[in-house]
């Protein structure tokens, strides 16, 4: 593993090629590595600490404002389309900067701490499409996403959401070849 990381300091030309990427993210705080798997798709891992609103059929709520702090592992396929527009524009492709279409699992752990909200079960997940941006400023990391999602925990309770917007700020700490 070592020896991948040291790699990733060597300089590439401008490509459109996607790169493993390791970034750290700020908004929620986490850490995320993202992977091609394909020539425009790749799959996105983040693991940490976040706030979440609560669910309809999931959770039991009191009056105000409702939330969660717990640890998450959110993961997302991104099928990038528009990377060669962007390369013909002599736009950033860096760190996999692009526009996509995917898929997200989020998973939602037993929480730290809540305000107005009692859980039916520790664990939770939501699922849905996704359309989004990612961008890199340097080694700055910008990602938003939206999408409608289907949302249940182990205990059987589920329901629909039709609209789930995420956005992360964060830093590109490595990039290597795939």
């Amino acid at each position: 593993m070592s020896l991948i990381i040291s790699l990733a300091g060597l300089a590439q030309e401008k490509s459109n090629d996607l790169n493993n990427v390791l970034r750290i993210n700020v908004l929620s705080p986490g850490i995320e590595f993202e992977m091609p798997l394909s020539e425009k798709s790749t799959l996105a891992a983040n693991t940490g600490i976040g706030i979440q609103g609560s669910y309809l059929h999931l959770d039991y709520t009191n009056s105000g404002i409702t939330y969660y702090i717990a640890p998450f592992l959110d993961v997302t396929y991104k099928k990038l389309y528009n990377r060669e527009s962007r390369l013909s524009k002599n736009k950033n492709l860096d760190y996999n900067s692009g526009n996509y279409w995917g898929i997200r699992l989020l998973t939602n752990f037993k929480e730290v701490e809540s305000h107005n909200v009692l859980r039916k079960d520790k664990t939770s997940f939501a699922l849905g499409p996704t359309w989004g941006i990612q961008r890199a400023y340097g080694k700055m990391h910008l990602m938003f996403d939206i999408g409608s999602v289907y949302y249940f925990d182990t205990k059987g309770n589920n329901g629909f959401f039709p609209v789930m917007l995420q956005l992360n700020l964060g830093f590109n700490i490595k990039k290597w070849d795939r």
